[in-house]
């Protein structure tokens, strides 16, 4: 059974379930499988350089007939080249985050895409409406990764940017089954978008460990470092340690980028070390006991959405 919002109507989808374009994760594969079960996949640009960008579209095409869609990070150092092989590949659905809306939507969308933009306050959701854009993702500071410096929750976020926008709000952060889903619907949200729970997905691109680590996480696994740098969420581990100690004794911006370096992502997403590696994951995780297929997942999403509808007085 369908489930009609704003966002399936304009994404021309059966669910209002947005799998997040992730780095390391979300390949073809995941977002083939995930459009092909009725809700939006997203091929995640930001670890890809261009030439391997398209071919994840061309491969995504090739293995769905729905729509799909890409999520291209505007810090990322190949964004302009990124936004022009969407453009060439006609990719009809374009996310942006991490970054000034207005640098790319009016191109984006003089060539036909739908674009939507990931926002962490109310100013940015404004900002985001007034650069054009068709909807923005509401993500709360629950989410895996980058986040935004002010810390509000999904919870409160959600309903003041569904109040100060007129376009489809798309809740993330903190959302794992259909128990959040009902509840981002219930708080005036036309859909979600779900990152960690896809990324323990047996599609999802990411290293085994990776995902195992997922599955152990519980409610206190996560924590939210690097403030003065750039607020990331991920599982504590040897690296978190490391960085909350240099964090504490007052290092400079300049110490700490030093000590990061580049390549923690990739490192404990794609290769495997849990131990250096930057393992980027939600507070959802404590939720998560399990690595389905994709497709598995949306079919439990939606059956949860449904039952905990019914059980509302």
């Amino acid at each position: 059974m369908k489930i009609e919002t704003a966002l399936t109507k304009l994404f021309s989808i059966e669910y209002p379930i947005v799998q997040g374009g992730m780095i390391w994760v979300s390949g073809w594969k995941l977002a083939a499988a995930v459009s092909n079960a009725g809700a939006l996949g997203l091929i995640g640009g930001g670890s890809m350089e261009p030439e391997l960008f398209r071919e994840h579209i061309r491969k995504c095409r090739q293995a769905t007939r729905k729509p799909f869609g890409v999520n291209i990070p505007l810090i990322s150092k190949y964004a302009e080249q990124l936004v022009q092989v969407t453009l060439e590949e006609k990719v009809p659905i374009v996310f942006t985050s991490a970054g000034n809306p207005a640098k790319f939507t009016e191109r984006l969308k003089a060539e036909g895409a739908t674009v939507v933009h990931v926002i962490a306050n109310v100013r940015f959701a404004r900002k985001a409406e007034a650069a054009g854009v068709d909807a923005v993702v509401a993500e709360g500071f629950e989410a895996g990764g980058h986040n935004g410096l002010d810390e509000i929750t999904t919870l409160v976020l959600v309903p003041q940017v569904v109040d100060a926008v007129n376009i489809p709000v798309i809740a993330a952060g903190g959302i794992a089954d259909g128990r959040g889903m009902c509840a981002a619907l219930a708080l005036g949200a036309a859909g979600v978008q779900i990152g960690t729970r896809f990324a323990a997905s047996e599609e999802s691109s990411a290293h085994p460990k990776y995902k195992q680590a997922i599955v152990e996480a519980d409610d206190t696994a996560t924590a939210l470092i690097m403030k003065k740098l750039i607020p990331v969420r991920l599982i504590k581990n040897k690296f978190y340690q490391e960085i909350k100690s240099l964090e504490e004794k007052g290092a400079s911006i300049t110490e700490m980028a030093r000590f990061l370096g580049k390549g923690r992502a990739r490192q404990a997403i794609f290769e495997g070390d849990l131990e250096e590696g930057e393992i980027e994951v939600g507070q959802a995780a404590g939720l998560i006991r399990d690595i389905l297929p994709a497709g598995e997942i949306v079919k439990r999403l939606v059956q949860e959405y449904q039952l905990a509808k019914s059980r509302l007085p």
